[in-house]
């Protein structure tokens, strides 16, 4: 217990139920939601295992330092005054990010800049030798969170986002983030139990992160470096040994997973990110337009999908587009439940079906809904005196 410390995972508008419910399967203590982030103690192992095991989360922060600041100059000394050679060589290279909510300070990037300043004149002045910046892949990547006056030092321990799981060489105009798309996969109730389909799979993300799910296969097992890799006390037999820990847990999957897309230059992408997942025994992807296709599976059908839009939606009368989707849904899969985002809100009303779910979230920038339909075998009603 001595050797736990208190973390904070960031995540998307929405998720920090998901996230916190992660986290406690994983074995996180203390787990706390707050907006967009979820906070809860563990040790250096249990670090590793949030940064491959959670689905849910950008980001896992370890706060080293908070303080009171009442202006920039004094933002500088306190962070001047940190042991930085704790955690960073004086020939090594540094990155930092700040959020900032607060009136008295408004520019993030300053704060950047102010605190890049302290670390490196703190090195300057007592070796001679000061760390150089390196915004890609830096030795230590440093958050600064100011909320008013009060101000977080962290050290960021994934390294580039989460979401950038290490699968995905091939994308379309707009893909999904793939925090986002497990977040929806979760929010669905996806539990690997039925036959799963993306109906418009783009390059495959919901699909390889569906299958991940069924599988329970760590999410980001495919990822290429950890910030923590560079750190001091990287302990590479600790980290090997939460991995085997997580990949004892995989299990089976007994269901089909089917992608379909129209664009043959989707069906390439998608099919090359399977491969690079190493998934391409648990799903598979044909070209077809779903406006054309049919259920052909048996029993329950679990589907989550993100139709195109803003430059591929060009092309396309928005209004038929989505009431071809509520058509198709009606008349040629019986036995469904339908997820899909919109970030067209007026769209909604052309899908010709009353969704049982409406849940606010983000699309990147966009203001988006996650609707949920029910297509029953035959009617409702038929379907209630079942």
């Amino acid at each position: 217990m001595e050797n736990n410390y208190k973390m904070v995972a960031k995540t998307l508008y929405g998720f920090e139920p998901l996230l916190a419910k992660e986290l406690k399967n994983l074995g996180a203590i203390d787990v706390k939601e707050g907006v967009r982030n979820v906070s809860f103690l563990g040790d250096k192992g249990f670090m590793y295992k949030a940064n491959l095991g959670l689905r849910t989360a950008i980001k896992i922060l370890k706060p080293i330092q908070t303080f009171r600041i009442d202006s920039e100059e004094d933002l500088y000394k306190k962070i001047y005054a940190m042991d930085w050679p704790e955690y960073l060589d004086n020939k090594g290279t540094l990155a930092i990010d700040a959020t900032v909510h607060s009136s008295r300070f408004t520019h993030s990037k300053f704060i950047a800049l102010k605190t890049k300043d302290a670390i490196v004149d703190l090195f300057r002045n007592t070796t001679g030798f000061r760390p150089s910046v390196d915004l890609d892949f830096p030795d230590l990547r440093i958050n600064v969170h100011i909320e008013d006056t009060f101000c977080t030092i962290s050290l960021d321990s994934s390294g580039q986002s989460l979401h950038k799981r290490g699968y995905k060489t091939a994308t379309n105009i707009a893909p999904i983030n793939e925090v986002l798309a497990a977040g929806m996969l979760l929010l669905s109730g996806w539990d690997g139990l039925s036959d799963f389909m993306d109906p418009m799979c783009g390059s495959g993300t919901i699909l390889i992160e569906a299958a991940m799910i069924a599988c329970n296969i760590p999410p980001n097992l495919n990822k290429k470096e950890f910030g923590f890799e560079k750190w001091k006390d990287w302990d590479v037999d600790l980290f090997e040994k939460i991995e085997a820990s997580l990949l004892s847990r995989i299990r089976g999957f007994e269901h089909k997973i089917i992608g379909y897309d129209k664009a043959p230059s989707a069906v390439h992408k998608a099919l090359d990110n399977i491969e690079n997942a190493n998934l391409s025994e648990f799903i598979q992807i044909e070209q077809q337009d779903f406006f054309q296709t049919e259920k052909n599976t048996e029993g329950h059908l679990h589907m989550v999908f993100n139709p195109p839009y803003g430059e591929r939606l060009e092309l396309l009368n928005l209004e038929e587009f989505y009431k071809d989707i509520g058509n198709t849904l009606k008349q040629n899969y019986p036995g469904t439940q339908a997820w899909f985002i919109v970030s067209n809100m007026e769209a909604i009303k052309n899908v010709g079906l009353r969704p049982s779910r409406k849940i606010k979230m983000f699309n990147g920038k966009l203001e988006s809904r996650f609707l949920k339909y029910e297509i029953y075998e035959g009617t409702k009603k038929t379907h209630k005196l079942k």
